[in-house]
C-alpha cells in the first residue's frame, strides 16, 4: 500500500479551495522582504517574541508586540483595516499562530510569516536590526 495514496484523492476544486484559504492566512519571508524592498507599506510586520529577543535581532521594519501584550489597548493606534504580518522564532514555535488567532478574533486582518526570524535571518540572510553595542547573550 502506498503511503502517498493512503487517503483518497479529493476533487481539484476542493484542493484549490483548501490551498487558496491556506495562502490567504500565510506568507513567507521572501514575499515580505520583496514588498519591503519595493516600498509596499500595506502591512505592519510584527515580531511577537519577547522584548529581549526582539532587541537581539529582528526583521527590518518589524515592530515588537509580544504575544502576551496583544490586546485592544496595544492595538489602539491601528485601524481595523490594518493588515498584520506576524512572526516568532520559527517553525518550532507557535507564537505567531497564537498572535494571528488573537488578531483575527479582534477583527484584524492577519497573515503568519512562515519560517519566522530563523528563516529570515539564518536561511535567507535578509537584513535585520540588532543590538550592536553589547555581546549577544
Amino acid at each position: 500500500m502506498s503511503n502517498v495514496n493512503k487517503y483518497p484523492n479529493i476533487s481539484t476544486e476542493i484542493t484549490a479551495d483548501f490551498f487558496s484559504k491556506k495562502l490567504a492566512c500565510e506568507t513567507d519571508c521572501s514575499d515580505v522582504y520583496a514588498d519591503i524592498k519595493a516600498g509596499c507599506k500595506h502591512f505592519v510586520l510584527v515580531d511577537t517574541r519577547s522584548p529581549e529577543a526582539y532587541a537581539k535581532s529582528h526583521a527590518i521594519t518589524a515592530i515588537n508586540i509580544p504575544n502576551s501584550q496583544l490586546n485592544t489597548q496595544t492595538l489602539q493606534p491601528f485601524s481595523k483595516d490594518t493588515l498584520f504580518v506576524v512572526y516568532c522564532w520559527g517553525p518550532g514555535c507557535n507564537g505567531a499562530s497564537k498572535a494571528a488567532l488573537k488578531l483575527a478574533s479582534m477583527g484584524y486582518q492577519v497573515k503568519e510569516m512562515l519560517g519566522g526570524i530563523h528563516y529570515w535571518e539564518d536561511f535567507e540572510r535578509y537584513p535585520v536590526n540588532r543590538r550592536v553595542n553589547q555581546a549577544q547573550q
